[in-house]
């Protein structure tokens, strides 16, 4: 059964979880007009139908009869806040839903204080899948990419305390802090045999979410717009921009969410209303009864111009509604990597006293009703970029030579390759032909030539690698997208 909407809808929407203090894009906000604390900003909405029915007299005497028995006759006092936290905590846990989880008054008030007080972190959401604890997407230029974190790696632990037992929330606590303090996260990477150990200063997180400029291919103007994350601000900002650009007369226009974790559902609901045209919904809500809530745009028309869309590995939960949008009612196309796949709703319900629970209401389905979860959404061109986009950070804390053999001397293989010094075996042997790479390596940017690896020379590979990332033209993906929206023309 489904219910369409003539009017606009909002709706509450998470499917990450922020690590950036303060900042938008799927962050633990407040909506002041809702009077419930939401993830991906929106107004409240009931769910449709009957009340959820009242518990038995049965199974509630059961419950009662636990509590007295404790509370009166363990061997050791207990408070009675423990015996109740202990028991919803008890009751999620049967779901087997890391995104279903309950906070108590201290870690609530954690939250909006931070958000309140501070835009500090490391710039990185995370979320769970399988009880694991992953990267979704570090945010663009933040400490998190810097120091090398990467989509789907898995965090094993916090500070020296392993992440075993922490639901989402109290990871998030833990990795927050302030600017210029330090947190050490250890990472277990696809591909990789060892844990990789990262100290990560964390930093202030810029707000701005939206970047733009006129490109030119085959003399033809074509409009970008990168979208970081889906914050408070961004609809207007890429309103404002997309102005601009069109002032400029620009032929076409491609939007990029590659590593753009989410965010605020009305930032999307904005941004598709100025880009789709009505006559189809850009996004369906699927209740637990299977009934489904179609969402529609108030737009007119679509743009008298070709639109393509970027996306990778990162681009995770409002990305995906977007991507997922502009591929299917539009038909325009999408390029670069399979997305993500988060689709499921939360919304955090206060429970009275400070406390609330977060808890997984609904899911969400492109407008052709494909629910992506733990899918993604595949694109209409697949195109990955070079190889030293995708390598491991390097540290030499002791000096690589001759004859070792260890993961640090796999990634600077990769990396030495990647960058067109043939080393003939990436499995971290330390052999003749690998040092030969290095010394060459060394002598093009005026090392000192030894042959080993040292801190200098790590420092070295890593800043090369971060410039060719940096410079467009070794971007495939957007070399792509150009390409294919000149010959649009």
């Amino acid at each position: 059964m489904k219910i369409r909407i003539a009017k606009k809808w909002t709706l509450p929407v998470t499917m990450v979880a922020s690590l950036t203090i303060g900042a938008a894009g799927g962050g633990y906000v407040a909506n002041p007009n809702s009077g419930v604390h939401q993830y991906l900003w929106g107004n409240k909405e009931e769910h449709p139908g009957e009340e959820p029915a009242a518990y038995g007299n049965t199974e509630w005497a059961k419950v009662e009869r636990a509590y007295d028995l404790i509370y009166q006759r363990y061997v050791e006092e207990v408070e009675d806040t423990q015996l109740v936290e202990g028991a919803i905590q008890g009751m999620l846990s049967t779901l087997k839903d890391p995104y279903t989880v309950y906070m108590d008054k201290e870690t609530a008030k954690q939250f909006d204080d931070a958000l309140d007080s501070s835009f500090d972190g490391i710039g990185t959401e995370i979320g769970m899948e399988d009880h694991k604890l992953i990267i979704i997407s570090p945010y663009k230029d933040s400490p998190a990419e810097k120091a090398g974190l990467k989509p789907r790696d898995q965090i094993i632990s916090i500070d020296g305390d392993s992440i075993e037992g922490m639901n989402l929330n109290e990871a998030q606590l833990k990795i927050r802090g302030k600017k210029g303090t330090v947190v050490n996260l250890e990472i277990k990477r696809q591909g990789v045999t060892n844990p990789i150990k990262m100290a990560i200063t964390r930093d202030e997180i810029p707000l701005d979410t939206v970047f733009s400029s006129v490109k030119k291919e085959n003399d033809k103007k074509i409009g970008y717009i990168e979208i970081t994350s889906f914050s408070q601000n961004t609809a207007t900002d890429f309103k404002e921009q997309l102005k601009e650009l069109e002032k400029e007369k620009i032929r076409a226009l491609i939007i990029d969410v590659r590593g753009n974790p989410g965010g605020f559902l009305t930032s999307v609901e904005s941004i598709l209303g100025e880009l789709l045209p009505k006559d189809k919904p850009y996004l369906q809500i699927e209740y637990r009864s299977g009934q489904t809530k179609e969402v529609f745009s108030g737009n007119e028309k679509k743009k008298d111009y070709p639109i393509a869309i970027l996306t990778d590995k990162g681009s995770a939960s409002a990305s995906e509604i977007l991507a997922g949008a502009m591929q299917e009612v539009g038909g325009y196309p999408l390029i670069g990597e399979t997305t993500f796949g988060k689709g499921t709703v939360q919304q955090a319900i206060p429970m009275g006293d400070g406390s609330n629970i977060k808890i997984t209401l609904y899911k969400w389905l492109t407008p052709n009703g494909n629910w992506i979860h733990q899918k993604g959404i595949a694109p209409t061109i697949e195109v990955h970029q070079p190889s030293y986009f995708n390598v491991h950070p390097l540290t030499a804390e002791k000096i690589l030579k001759r004859d070792m053999n260890n993961e640090q001397i796999k990634n600077a293989q990769e990396i030495l390759t990647s960058l067109g010094y043939s080393t003939g075996r990436v499995d971290g042997y330390y052999d003749e032909k690998t040092e030969i790479a290095v010394r060459a390596f060394q002598n093009t940017n005026d090392l000192t030539v030894s042959g080993n690896i040292n801190s200098k020379t790590a420092a070295a590979l890593e800043e090369v690698v971060a410039k060719k990332k940096k410079d467009e033209k070794n971007d495939l993906q957007l070399r792509t997208a150009l390409k294919l929206m000149a010959r649009h023309q």
